[in-house]
């Protein structure tokens, strides 16, 4: 007799979504899934080129996976992802009036670049600023771009994470075929 919780198409989808790879410069690993969001819930969080000590420069994200078979209306189905991405920019990049808007639309594109159907999109590109004062005075400018975004997802999980995993590299300037190469566009800060 199968386990009431094998039955459900969870572990079905969290499967795809842990046999999924990943370019060599973006680590990703498991991590704990928010609590009461739904009944259900899986959680990664990548991190672009991160140093020794595990931190990123470049730019990090997450994905969580939430499913509940009463499908909430917002979510319109009984699915639902949720991501987050950010990446530091040049100062000179963050003050761009299109810097969201193209934010946004390298989600959309990846979403479409692997076929992963979806519904009930929303999200927020925030780009901010940022002048050190006092004893950060020496840090300078910085700038930083900031996308969240949900989606209710249709069919296989994997285009889903894929297209997540592809706007996180996108955001710390390292688009698809580029692994390997040096990253121009991240403010790298010195640390003690």
């Amino acid at each position: 007799m199968a386990h009431p919780r094998e039955s459900t198409p969870f572990p079905r989808a969290t499967a795809q979504l842990r046999e999924a790879t990943f370019r060599s410069d973006l680590v990703v690993r498991e991590i704990p899934a928010p609590t009461g969001l739904a009944p259900d819930a899986f959680a990664l969080a990548a991190d672009v080129r991160p140093g020794e000590d595990g931190e990123s420069l470049y730019g990090t994200g997450r994905f969580v996976l939430l499913h509940d078979a009463d499908e909430p209306d917002a979510w319109q189905g009984p699915w639902r992802i949720v991501t987050f991405a950010q990446a530091p920019l040049e100062p000179e990049i963050g003050s761009d009036p299109l810097l969201a808007d193209v934010a946004w639309s390298w989600l959309v594109d990846a979403l479409a670049s692997r076929h992963a159907g979806h519904h009930a999109v929303a999200g927020t590109a925030t780009k901010t600023l940022s002048r050190g004062f006092g004893s950060l005075a020496a840090e300078g400018d910085g700038s930083q771009i900031e996308l969240r975004a949900s989606w209710s997802p249709e069919g296989d999980m994997s285009g889903h994470v894929q297209a997540w995993a592809e706007l996180v590299c996108m955001l710390a300037g390292l688009p698809p075929g580029s692994e390997g190469i040096e990253v121009f566009t991240a403010r790298r800060t010195m640390r003690d």
